[in-house]
């Protein structure tokens, strides 16, 4: 299962690493390349969505002595995440002053401060979805924790039935146990009461 975990991680590494290479390209283009570029990142987020839930897939089925240590990998790999999330969502408003310049054209000092404003509503709407994203992610990492909770008080209850059988079954042998001494002991009881009968009739 490690195994396949670490392949994971690899897989994660290229890809973010090519994430951030193009979030920082982004600010620089404008038009149908931006649009393309952005719709590119979108597509590799995507995958990497999918390799976390992968990631978290493994986790569960490590064995829980062991579990720790990869949770935390994979917490500052969902971490990670958010980062490059965030820094995506601002890459998609932002410009270049070459590109800035380019779209405004000779009103570019006029439009400025319209740019300013239009910025500060962008962003302030990407900190609402941030939080959103969050509270939502809280719920699932909540929802998973009480999955693994009820898994784990399910393996306790199963070996505590376990050992409630096996406490049967010695019960069980120790009654036929106490059942066959008395057996033997009432054979020698009347072995003992033969021998002294056959003893008084030599005597007599």
């Amino acid at each position: 299962m490690s195994s396949d975990f670490e392949a994971y991680e690899q897989d994660f590494g290229t890809i973010t690493a090519e994430i951030t290479n193009k979030i920082g390209r982004i600010p620089k283009l404008s038009g149908e390349e931006k649009t393309q570029l952005v719709l590119n990142v979108d597509k590799q987020l995507e995958e990497v969505r999918e390799l976390l839930e992968q990631m978290d897939l493994e986790v569960r089925e490590i064995p829980i002595q062991s579990r720790a240590m990869y949770n935390s990998r994979l917490k500052s790999y969902k971490q990670e995440m958010e980062k490059l999330e965030k820094d995506f969502k601002r890459s998609r408003i932002a410009y270049s002053d070459e590109v800035r310049n380019e779209l405004l054209g000779d009103d570019a000092g006029s439009s400025e401060s319209q740019l300013i404003k239009l910025r500060e509503e962008r962003a302030h709407l990407l900190d609402n979805t941030e939080k959103l994203e969050r509270s939502s992610r809280r719920l699932e990492a909540g929802y998973q924790i009480a999955v693994e909770t009820e898994q784990v008080g399910q393996e306790i209850l199963a070996n505590l039935h376990s050992d409630r059988e096996k406490i049967q079954r010695a019960r069980e042998r120790l009654r036929e146990t106490d059942a066959n001494l008395g057996k033997s002991s009432r054979i020698l009881t009347g072995i003992c009461d033969l021998l002294v009968k056959f003893l008084l009739v030599r005597t007599i």
